[in-house]
Parts: C-alpha cells; sequence; structure tokens
C-alpha cells in the first residue's frame, strides 16, 4: 500500500516540481540583462572656436495595418470591410494586429490616420556631433536605444545619440503592455526592426544634411497653457511652449525647428483605433507648411522638418476631453477627443509658435551665431519595485531584463549648447514639480518625510533655454516625488482610492535616486 501511495505521489509531484523549474527557468530567462556589461560615462567639452551646423531628416516608421486577416492555413478569416469584428475570429486561426499603445489592452488598430515618424535633428560644432531622435511611439527601453547606437555607423561621426519617444497613446505597443491581455505582449518584432533601421536612417540622412546654421531661440509661457491640464495634485506644469529655429547660415532658409511641450499626445482619448500621432502630426505639419483657409494663407510655414519632444508629462499632463479647444480659422470649438480637435489644437499651436519667433527675431541675443557641445551622459541603476512590472518581466511581456537583482539600467544626459541652451535628457515621464519646484508632502502620504527632490532641476540647468526632453533613451514609467507616494491608505488629498501614478512607476525611489542621477550630470 505503501508503495502504491509513493508511486501515486510520484506521479503527482515530479511532474509538478518538472514544471515549476521549467517556469523558474524561463522567468530567469526573461530577466536576463539584454545589454551585459554596457555602462557608459562620457564627457564631452566644446572646442575653442565652434562652427555650428545643423542637419535634420524624417523616416516613416508607420506600422502596415491590414484590413484582413488569415487563419493558419492562409484563408481569409477577418474582413474589416465587411463588418467583421477581430474577436470574432477562429481561436486556431492568426490575428497579425497592430495593438495600440495606451489607456487599456485589447485595442487593435483599425487603419491609419497619418503617419509616424523619426525625426532626427544633428547638432555638430566641428568637434563633436551629436543626433536628437523623437519616435511617433510610446516608448522605447534602454536596451533598445543601445540596440540603435550600435547601428550607427562610424563614418557619420556621431559623437552621442539621444533617442526618445513622443509618448503618442495612438500608435502601436512598442513596450509590450498593450497587447490583447495582460500575459502577452503587444511588440511585434518585425516592427521593431523597422523602428531600428529607420532610427538609424534618419541619424545618418540628418548627418549628411549638416549646413551651416544659426539658431533662434523662442518662448511661449503662456499661450498654450488652456490646452493642458494637470490631473494629479500638486497642479504644477510644464506649461511653457520651446523653440528652436535652425536657419541655414548662406541661404537664410529653415532647415528644421526643434518644438518641446509637456503634454501627453493623446488628445484624441481612448476611443480612437486609427493610428496617429496625434495633435504633433497637425503641429509639425503647419509649422512646415502654413495655415490656410480654403486657398487663403493664413499663415506662412516656415519649411524645413520639423521636430516634437515631449516635456515633463508626468502628473498627468494631458488635454483631458473636457477641455474646449477652438479652431483659430473655422471658429468651431471641440471637446470630446476627435481629429477634428487635434487639428484645432495643431492650428493654436503653430500660430503661437510663429508669434514667439517673430518676437524672438526682433532681439539679437536670441540668436545663436557660434556655440559648442558640452555632454555628460551616465548610466545608473533604479531598483524595480512594482509587483506587476516583476511580473510582466518574468512573463517576458516587458522585454528589458534586468542589469542586476531588481535593477534596471537606465541613463541621465544633459546637453550644452553654448551658454544658450541646455537640454536636460530624462529617462520617463517626470513630475514637473521635481523640474520646477513645489513638491509637497501631503497628509497621507506613504513616507513621513519632507520633499526630497530639491533643489528643482531646471533651476541648476544653465541657458536663457532650458528645455527638458521626456522619454529620452529609456521609459521606465511615472518619476514621482518620493514625499508624494501614495500606493497606501490614507490617500492624500481626499482621494478614495490609490492615485493613478503609483500604478506606472518602478516604484517610491524612482523619484529620489533619477533627481540624483540629473543633478550629477548638471553640475559635473
Amino acid at each position: 500500500m505503501a508503495t502504491d501511495k509513493n508511486r501515486r505521489m510520484r506521479r503527482i509531484f515530479i511532474p509538478l516540481a518538472i514544471m515549476i523549474a521549467v517556469l523558474v527557468l524561463w522567468a530567469l530567462l526573461n530577466g536576463r540583462d539584454r545589454t551585459p556589461g554596457y555602462e557608459l560615462s562620457l564627457r564631452i567639452t566644446p572646442p575653442e572656436q565652434p562652427v555650428l551646423r545643423v542637419g535634420f531628416a524624417k523616416v516613416d516608421i508607420t506600422p502596415i495595418v491590414s484590413d484582413t486577416w488569415t487563419d493558419a492555413n492562409g484563408d481569409a478569416r477577418f474582413d474589416k470591410s465587411e463588418g467583421d469584428r477581430w474577436e470574432d475570429v477562429n481561436k486556431n486561426g492568426r490575428f497579425d494586429a497592430v495593438w495600440m499603445a495606451g489607456f487599456q489592452n485589447k485595442k487593435p488598430a483599425q487603419g491609419v490616420h497619418d503617419p509616424l515618424w523619426a525625426r532626427c535633428m544633428v547638432i555638430d560644432d566641428g568637434r563633436s556631433r551629436v543626433a536628437l531622435v523623437a519616435l511617433d511611439i510610446i516608448g522605447l527601453g534602454h536596451n533598445e536605444v543601445v540596440k540603435i547606437r550600435e547601428r550607427i555607423a562610424a563614418s557619420t561621426g556621431i559623437t552621442y545619440a539621444i533617442i526618445t519617444s513622443t509618448h503618442v497613446h495612438e500608435g502601436p505597443d512598442t513596450i509590450g503592455l498593450w497587447g490583447e491581455n495582460y500575459f502577452f505582449s503587444g511588440v511585434n518584432p518585425e516592427y521593431m526592426e523597422t523602428v531600428r533601421q529607420s532610427t538609424v536612417q534618419a541619424i545618418e540622412t540628418a548627418a549628411a544634411n549638416l549646413r551651416p546654421a544659426l539658431l533662434r531661440l523662442a518662448t511661449d509661457s503662456v499661450g498654450a497653457a488652456p490646452m493642458l491640464a494637470d490631473t494629479r495634485p500638486p497642479l504644477v506644469f510644464d506649461k511653457s511652449l520651446h523653440i528652436i529655429q535652425a536657419i541655414d547660415a548662406q541661404a537664410d532658409t529653415t532647415l528644421g525647428t526643434l518644438l518641446c511641450w509637456g503634454n501627453h499626445p493623446e488628445t484624441l482619448w481612448s476611443g480612437n483605433l486609427l493610428i496617429s500621432s496625434d495633435f504633433p502630426h497637425y503641429w509639425r505639419e503647419y509649422v512646415e507648411k502654413g495655415i490656410y483657409k480654403g486657398d487663403s494663407l493664413i499663415a506662412k510655414g516656415l519649411g524645413g522638418t520639423a521636430v516634437f519632444f515631449t516635456g515633463a508629462i508626468g502628473g498627468l499632463m494631458t488635454t483631458h476631453p473636457d477641455i474646449a479647444i477652438t479652431d483659430p480659422v473655422s471658429g468651431q470649438t471641440f471637446t470630446k477627443g476627435s481629429f477634428e480637435k487635434i487639428d484645432a489644437q495643431g492650428k493654436q499651436l503653430a500660430l503661437l509658435t510663429f508669434r514667439a519667433l517673430d518676437s524672438a527675431a526682433r532681439i539679437p541675443e536670441n540668436t545663436v551665431r557660434s556655440a559648442g557641445i558640452a555632454l555628460r551622459a551616465q548610466t545608473f541603476t533604479i531598483p524595480l519595485d512594482n509587483k506587476l512590472y516583476k511580473l510582466a518581466v518574468a512573463l517576458g511581456v516587458l522585454d528589458r531584463g534586468y542589469s542586476g537583482w531588481n535593477q534596471m539600467r537606465t541613463e541621465a544626459a544633459y546637453l550644452q549648447i553654448g551658454d544658450a541652451i541646455g537640454l536636460l535628457c530624462v529617462p520617463g515621464e517626470i513630475y514637473p514639480e521635481i523640474v520646477d519646484g513645489g513638491i509637497e508632502s501631503p497628509q497621507g502620504q506613504d513616507f513621513t518625510l519632507s520633499p526630497q527632490e530639491i533643489p528643482p532641476l531646471r533651476s541648476m540647468m544653465q541657458g536663457r533655454q532650458r528645455i527638458v526632453l521626456g522619454l529620452a533613451n529609456d521609459e521606465i514609467g511615472y518619476i514621482m516625488p518620493k514625499s508624494q507616494w501614495d500606493a497606501d491608505a490614507p490617500y492624500t488629498y481626499d482621494y478614495q482610492k490609490a492615485p493613478y501614478g503609483e500604478i506606472n512607476s518602478t516604484g517610491p525611489e524612482a523619484g529620489p535616486i533619477v533627481h540624483k542621477a540629473l543633478m550629477k550630470v548638471i553640475n559635473k
């Protein structure tokens, strides 16, 4: 009897032990370092007599969204034109969806409204050459940034590449969190390869397009504020539009324009199922080509290539559906998310851009004619305390792994162009109060402490134009002040449940650690 019982136990526990061992090995494999041994500690100094050159390029990275999908035998199982729904596809078939990132899972794209881009600005001072790239995607992990850098040809002369994401919520999943369900990644490996190749192509083309240049600096600190909401106290905004126009020093034409604003590109909101770069699409188009009413020119475009970068968007900086946007040409007002609304928003932002540049042109100090490049960049590690993110790494939903035990490698950088421009590269969605001040220690905080992330980062930067580039070289999620961390009851500011930001953060140590790393590259 005992022998039979032992045999039954073995039949149960041996397969169970094997299954557990396989799962553990699978989790360890998924948690492996994707760029083992990678470490960056870079310092660039300017030449004594810099000669400024700038180049721009853009490469289409729009995913292909098919009207039909096929099963394993190649037979059509789904046809949008006939009203079929993707949920009705045979479970044994193949559904090659483009899973849209942002808001919620289970959102297959139903078409393309406007193209997504890899847009690049390369700056050269005669000694160093830095690329600034903005990708119309939700985000890119640091390991992907390293892969792209490794592919840049040495012949381009690129000293350092800053690769950012606009964080658009109307594009494909490039992180992994927005697939058909929480347990499967929404990332398409073939599309990711397209993004890598296109990013390299944009960098190399921009480097080949270098021209002697002047930089005109402009800022609008109030005009865009009515289009922006902070959904979590304290109400602190990165509301300014930061603009840099690169002008051909010989031809006196616009090579391109850098545009930066701290707002989530999600004005279309959660119901949209068409691929789009949201309001940056129209803002860039109108800056480049001008604004028309029918055949009548309302505002002349600058020409060249416009590149949009997102700023300090943690908290959550957004154009909420409750915010009304009025089209400055037609006079129509739009509230709920629609393409008409982002068109109107693009027109407003373009007009603010033109006015700011016109004002700046009248002040000689706003035109930079000779400037050298100084840059500090440093990798560092941050603990992953978020249990859901840990599970996502173990399942392979998040394809980035660990650089050490529960540690993720990321990167901080600070770029200074002469004494006029400072650009701080933040590896995620930083709360504006860390950048501009106003951190609080509200009642109900999980950690009884005073503000840790001080002084404000922008106050330590140099230059007349101090720009924060969000999601630069990584997307680690929300970076919030530790004194405002609020995952457990009682909740701050009379919330009835835990606020949203903590769900999409690596953990409460992100704020202090990232602040310290950014201060280090600023002060070096």
